[in-house]
């Protein structure tokens, strides 16, 4: 029986595609890498009996990177990254894709790719292919099937299935381009911008200076806004209010035809004149219909406008829920560009699973038998069909978030059904003096769509009187008022998604990362109303290339890429052609950049503070013994100003001076870094951390991590066991910890919490026989020891002696300290760290079942 093996781009998809496709009699099993699960069944393929396979993969198996030497910052000149040799390498080194696809892969006959249907999702099905093409058997005819769907629904799927296409080489092509440009062209910026500014001030609160060819037009805009209010000068204007008696002995405001006057002496005699006319008089009365429209079917761009402006969620978080629905069949694939229904599309089938709703089913009832109306004919960008509510569900089996968005996308789409809003609109003119007016009303004829969406709905207070021509009313009042013009308001992030999507900047998924990363980077900040206020930092940014080279943070360069893009995609303009020109352009701009950086510079120095005048006294150096400066502002880090140099320090945490106690390799005084009430903490050197002693060591490793033999803070002297979570890690006692003892791993954020109230807890050199860790004698105080017969001291194995088993816990460190964004390479990516000589560091793997009943 031949194999096909099947691919989706998320685990829980591949579930819901394998339930569909095997009307649920399939059976389940972890794959090696231990995220993605494989689902097997058979049935019938290419009219022969087989066995299907679906797993899936997270996302992208191999992202692209500078090899490794050129990811140094301190060695390479960044404009030797537009050059550089790039290579392809796993996106995920722990889930090894890559060696977990060819796993499964292997001895299958066909290969049918279900990854999401855009540009993104035509790279990756390449990705999979490039993993699994050696290790499949090769078949006479077409071996490599693509599946095209826009909903997890048994119909949308099982055509799916019976129509599979080939995957497009073009797509996948202008997603490479695309990334090697933002690699070359953001890394080398980014890194010439941190290095330089870091370098020189102390309060930028930045842990990246970052470049990105979307990124910097998005923040300009922001800015650009920011400076139309800083240079706008308010104008004094005046109005008058007018206001007329009914016969019913209501009042009614009228408004004047000439709206406003920036002249006060002018506006005075308009007054004058009005009020010498004693009466006001109808002069015409027009009613006429009128309609507000419906709205277009929802595309991605419109989702996450309406997600800020109407439910207060940013985009990202928009488009990350929006995404769980979808994998959850509740809606369809959110990533489109298009608003307009195809002929082909069951609308009405679609509209009847909503008919038994609570909320809205009984209008879905009314427009059923009523009939539907013909959603509006928009654009249709030959991708996927509108966002549309593909089940019926209930508030119940939802978060709130998630609730409220389907609750949109499920109205807005039964809104696109419905009739537009009927009124009946009547204006009224009228004459006082030698003065016009009008006043105009709205009577509600036929609800429509505003019956679902009645945020929309017209005001209860819009209905006027009718009045006879030639009728004269009593003039109430005529009073003139002073106002002042007023500045426009800091952008929403609704408005931002618009610019961007009429300036072609970024795509409808990756707006919302865009925003995300201005925000992440403090470039700007959310105030009131989801609205973006630049910081000085995003402000001092794009000043300075508009300074030097105002395209840098100008929309229509990126506009330009993407066009070209697009061609490679369409398969109408050369991959290589169209990356190397761009990359050229680029590189001339980064060089020019380079050489005027003094222009920028200036702005910084009057915005910013100089490392020497920042931070506070903490520590003393080891080499001139004088005391260096603990700079807070994103990234902390120490500045000695007498040997002006400055040293890293972990994130995200909080730094003090550890005992006075000095470094036995370079007589630097030790810190201690700490976060959470529950969390981690290790002393390290402020010189070692930066620069590895040992050729085993890598630069951001703390004491617990440092290999010295004999130093009393390294881990071969504290160092317990393997850590009991993951494979690379030591748990390792953290002697600062007293009274209230615990060790961590210095891999992950295990801490296990035990000997609370003892006096001492040594690691001893005596390994446990059961399992390999290290002995612990442990001292209590008198009257507190919770050892047999109160003895205030014993040596046992914390995981294995059964009076210290009792005593342990096991947590999570937690970080209670605001995130940043990490830019390309923040991420730890160390290897896993041998015994440490002399001791007997094992994970009681044989314990773990017995451990898991002391541990909470």
């Amino acid at each position: 029986m031949r194999t096909v093996f099947m691919v989706a781009e998320k685990p829980s998809l591949a579930q819901s595609l394998a339930k569909i496709l095997s009307n649920g009699q399939m059976t389940s099993r972890k794959g090696m890498n231990g995220a993605c699960s494989v689902h097997e069944y058979t049935g019938r393929f290419n009219s022969e009996g087989v066995r299907f396979k679906m797993t899936s993969v997270c996302g992208h198996v191999m992202g692209v990177d500078f090899l490794g030497k050129y990811n140094n910052w301190d060695k390479v000149d960044p404009v030797e990254l537009f050059t550089a040799p790039i290579q392809k390498k796993e996106a995920n080194e722990k889930l090894r894709m890559p060696a977990f696809l060819a796993k499964e892969a292997s001895g299958a006959d066909y290969l049918v790719l279900w990854l999401d249907c855009d540009k993104e999702g035509e790279n990756i099905c390449f990705e999979v292919i490039d993993a699994v093409q050696n290790v499949m058997n090769r078949v006479t005819g077409k071996q490599v099937y693509r599946a095209k769907f826009s909903a997890i629904t048994e119909s949308e799927i099982k055509a799916a299935m019976q129509n599979l296409g080939t995957p497009n080489k073009n797509e996948a092509l202008s997603v490479d381009a695309r990334q090697e440009l933002d690699l070359r062209i953001g890394c080398a910026f980014t890194r010439y911008q941190t290095k330089f500014f870091q370098g020189k001030y102390g309060d930028l609160d930045s842990t990246l200076i970052s470049y990105g060819p979307c990124q910097t037009p998005t923040l300009g805009f922001c800015v650009e806004r920011h400076d139309k209010i800083q240079s706008f000068k308010p104008e004094p204007y005046w109005v008058i209010n007018t206001q007329v008696h009914l016969p019913d002995g209501k009042s009614l405001k009228l408004d004047w035809e000439r709206v406003r006057v920036f002249d006060k002496e002018v506006a005075q005699m308009f007054v004058n004149l009005i009020k010498s006319g004693d009466k006001a008089c109808v002069l015409e009365t027009v009613q006429k219909k009128g309609e507000k429209a419906k709205p277009l079917a929802l595309n991605t761009v419109e989702m996450l406008r309406v997600g800020s402006a109407g439910l207060g969620m940013s985009p990202h978080h928009t488009m990350q829920i929006a995404e769980k629905l979808y994998t959850q069949g509740y809606i369809s694939y959110p990533r489109t560009e298009t608003n307009s229904y195809p002929d082909s599309f069951d609308l009405r089938g679609t509209l009847k699973q909503q008919a038994d709703h609570p909320d809205w089913g009984p209008y879905v009832q009314r427009l059923l038998q009523t009939g539907i109306q013909k959603p509006k004919k928009g654009q249709d960008a030959g991708d996927h069909p509108p966002i549309t509510p593909m089940r019926c569900a209930r508030e119940t089996e939802f978060d709130h978030d998630s609730w409220r968005l389907y609750d949109y996308i499920t109205r807005h789409f039964i809104a696109t059904l419905s009739p537009n809003c009927q009124y009946l609109q009547t204006t009224i003119y009228f004459e006082i003096g030698p003065e016009k007016f009008s006043c105009t009303g709205k009577v509600l004829q036929e609800a429509g769509f505003t019956e679902i969406m009645p945020w929309l709905a017209l005001g209860a207070d819009e209905e006027i009187p009718l009045l006879k021509q030639n009728t004269l009313l009593s003039v109430e009042e005529v009073r003139l008022v002073e106002k002042q013009t007023s500045p426009p308001d800091y952008l929403t992030e609704s408005e931002l998604i618009s610019l961007m999507e009429k300036h072609g900047i970024g795509t409808d998924a990756s707006i919302p990362v865009h925003i995300n990363n201005i925000c992440e980077r403090n470039y700007v900040s959310i105030i009131s109303g989801r609205r973006l206020q630049p910081t000085p930092l995003g402000i001092v940014l794009v000043h300075g290339y508009q300074k030097i080279d105002a395209d840098l943070a100008l929309p229509t360069m990126r506009s330009a890429v993407e066009q070209q893009l697009n061609l490679i995609a369409q398969g109408r303009a050369n991959f290589h052609e169209v990356k190397q020109h761009t990359l050229d352009i680029f590189h001339l701009k980064f060089r020019y950049f380079v050489q005027h950086i003094n222009a920028m510079d200036e702005l910084f120095e009057v915005t910013f503070s100089s490392l020497a005048s920042s931070g506070r006294p903490i520590s003393r150096c080891g080499k001139c013994r004088r005391y260096m400066k603990l700079v807070e502002a994103k990234p902390a880090r120490l500045y000695c100003s007498t040997c002006d140099t400055t040293y890293s320090l972990p994130q995200n945490g909080n730094i003090k001076l550890y005992k006075e106690l000095r470094c036995p390799l370079d007589e630097f005084e030790l810190l201690l870094w700490t976060t959470g009430a529950k969390g981690k903490s290790y002393p390290l050197c402020p010189y070692c951390y930066s620069n590895p002693p040992f050729k085993e060591m890598r630069k951001g490793m703390g004491c617990n991590e440092c290999t010295h033999p004999t130093c009393p803070h390294a881990y071969s002297q504290n160092g317990v066991s393997e850590c009991v979570e993951c494979d690379r890690g030591i748990l390792v006692l953290d002697q600062t910890s007293a009274p209230k003892w615990k060790m961590a791993c210095n891999k992950c954020n295990v801490v296990i919490h035990f000997f609370e109230n003892a006096l001492k807890v040594t690691v001893r050199e005596e390994a446990c026989d059961e399992c390999g860790a290290s002995q612990v004698e442990v001292g209590f105080k008198q009257g507190k020891s919770p050892l047999p017969d109160e003895k205030e001291e014993h040596t046992g194995c914390c995981f294995c002696d059964p009076v210290f088993k009792p005593l342990m816990e096991k947590h999570h460190a937690i970080n209670r300290l605001p995130q940043r964004g990490r830019g390309r390479g923040g991420k730890n990516r160390g290897g896993g760290r041998g015994r440490p000589r002399g001791r007997g560091r094992a994970k009681p793997k044989d314990k773990m079942a017995q451990l898991a009943a002391y541990f909470v």
